[in-house]
């Protein structure tokens, strides 16, 4: 495919990023990926990616800067320490995609409009774990400046399967959280109704056959549950990072608000504790028939 789009930086280049990235490139886009340990980039340096020295070098080569890395300390050490935000040209596109929560990304809006107000800022956290990125097809829950949609779009068609646009800067943020407190209560029924099941002496296949298409149960829960059921715990979804989002929407509801989404973070939080964080957020199942570590 000809290359005839602006070309994009990736920064922050882990299981998403990489996805995000590997996306961008199939679809002709000139893609430029920097990361702090270069040897995550070197499978997209064999796609076509260039890659960066730096994430100011990156962000110097490309009209669209997306940032994809774990927590709010990590996007402004790219910002400011790395140089990001400084080496971006103006009229440049910095689409915040990290999941950052409320605080978060009142933040890094904070400084980039002081900073650089010639740059247009989108924050735009996306749906979908390591697969779905690396097939391009995720969510993008975008808002930020309407300005700035024409100049994403190749990209965030390329990235994901729908995009929803849903106002100014922040709300994306806000939808992401809402979003992820759905998928961790489908994710804790999951878990929890295989716990039960095992303890009453039914098998694993028995319950996912019993399930398996009826309205109770998504395609997503679906294959959570065959995976289990395999004893597939490879991280799709790590639990540390769920962990990390649902208090994200415990810190911006207030703690005491949502007591069932806080039981569920200290129940995740004890199976990070038993060192499953690494794990995909499915592995809490081990934990509640107190198998542990697979």
């Amino acid at each position: 495919m000809a290359r005839t789009h602006e070309p994009v930086a990736v920064l922050g280049i882990g299981a998403m990023g990489h996805g995000m990235a590997s996306s961008a490139l199939r679809a002709g886009i000139p893609t430029i990926v920097w990361n702090r340990t270069v040897e995550a980039t070197r499978n997209l340096a064999e796609q076509g990616a260039e890659v960066a020295d730096t994430a100011a070098e990156a962000a110097r080569r490309a009209a669209v800067v997306v940032t994809m890395v774990t927590d709010t300390d990590a996007v402004l050490s790219i910002a400011l320490d790395q140089g990001m935000l400084a080496a971006l040209a103006p009229g440049a596109v910095w689409a915040q995609m990290s999941t950052i929560g409320v605080a978060g990304i009142d933040r890094v809006s904070e400084i980039a409009l002081r900073e650089r107000p010639d740059v247009m800022l989108l924050d735009a956290p996306v749906s979908g774990s390591k697969e779905p990125a690396e097939r391009g097809r995720l969510t993008i829950f975008a808002s930020g400046a309407d300005q700035a949609r024409a100049r994403v779009a190749p990209l965030f068609d390329a990235i994901g399967e729908r995009t929803i646009w849903v106002g100014g800067t922040g709300t994306g943020t806000r939808l992401k959280l809402v979003n992820n407190t759905w998928l961790a209560f489908a994710a804790e029924s999951v878990a929890a109704s295989l716990a039960l099941a095992r303890r009453l002496g039914l098998p694993t296949q028995t319950l996912t056959d019993a399930l398996r298409a009826g309205p109770l149960v998504s395609s997503w829960q679906t294959a959570k549950l065959q995976r289990i059921a395999d004893g597939a715990f490879s991280a799709q979804f790590a639990l540390s990072l769920a962990l990390k989002d649902v208090r994200l929407a415990l810190e911006a509801a207030g703690d005491e608000r949502l007591p069932a989404l806080a039981c569920l973070a200290a129940e995740w939080q004890g199976a990070v504790d038993q060192g499953l964080g690494d794990q995909d957020l499915t592995v809490v199942t081990r934990m509640l028939e107190g198998l542990g570590r697979p």
